[in-house]
């Protein structure tokens, strides 16, 4: 923070003189309040070209024949106001790991907001997710990774709605990712299609290996596999790509990419959920 020479002595001045402590108190906080209220508007506005540039990156690594790419704006950690910052430069897609924060932003955002899920989901914050995004087709859950979560999803959702769900791969083989194993997304993703009719399979998901480009490879052949073995009419989306290596994923066809610190800046983990 800079504060120049002269407004610290007018400080140090009332300090020593009988003018009550209130008054330099009450005149050191008017300019910090100002500092601060003027950072933060830089800040937001920082979060604003951030995520245009993402779009322009995007526009541009997108072929000529491919379909249009979404950008899921990954918000985990981060302020209702870096949120807020992100919707009035345009964006209407949120991407959270956590059900707590998932749940406490959603009513704080305006209703034109979409949301989608990309943490690690335990079968006990189900109910809560599910019933924090009205109408449930807001809300995309993009790591189901088992029957048991397919059937606590199902169960979940509202008479007359729908949710989307991705089926989440383990593409790089690494035991500290989750995901079904290529093998094993065809079956899952059949049970979701014949036995859960409340869910809307809408596509496949991977958190690849660092800088293993193969994995989105993997990823694409596993949509191949699973549509021709379904006989699925619909194209299913490929969520892959983050912040380092979204350009490379959609050369490799990713329809949807999940985009954090580029837009909102480094995330303080002290925190942890």
């Amino acid at each position: 923070m800079f504060i120049s020479r002269s407004f610290m002595a007018i400080l140090v001045l009332l300090s020593a003189t009988s003018i009550p402590r209130q008054v330099a108190a009450f005149t050191r906080s008017r300019h910090l309040n100002y500092f601060v209220t003027h950072s933060s508007a830089r800040f937001m506005s920082t979060i604003a070209s951030n995520y245009q540039s993402v779009l322009e990156r995007i526009e541009k690594a997108t072929p000529p024949t491919s379909q249009s790419v979404r950008l899921v704006a990954v918000s985990k950690t981060k302020p209702l106001e870096d949120l807020q910052a992100a919707y009035n430069a345009g964006c209407r897609v949120f991407g959270e790991n956590y059900a707590q924060e998932l749940v406490a932003k959603v009513p704080e955002m305006p209703d034109d907001c979409f949301w989608h899920y990309i943490g690690a989901l335990q079968s006990n914050k189900v109910n809560a997710i599910v019933k924090a995004v009205v109408p449930a087709s807001r809300l995309t859950i993009e790591t189901v990774s088992s029957v048991k979560l397919a059937q606590k999803l199902n169960a979940a959702v509202a008479d007359g709605e729908r949710l989307n769900v991705m089926v989440q791969i383990n593409t790089s083989g690494e035991d500290t990712k989750s995901g079904v194993e290529p093998s094993e997304a065809t079956d899952l993703c059949r049970f979701i299609v014949n036995e859960c009719p409340q869910l809307q399979l809408t596509g496949l998901m991977t958190i690849g290996a660092v800088g293993e480009l193969s994995c989105f490879d993997v990823l694409r052949q596993c949509r191949e596999t699973v549509q021709t073995a379904l006989g699925l009419k619909q194209t299913l989306e490929l969520s892959m790509g983050m912040s380092g290596d979204f350009e490379e994923a959609i050369a490799a066809g990713a329809t949807n990419v999940r985009v954090g610190s580029t837009i909102f800046g480094e995330r303080d983990y002290s925190n942890d959920k």
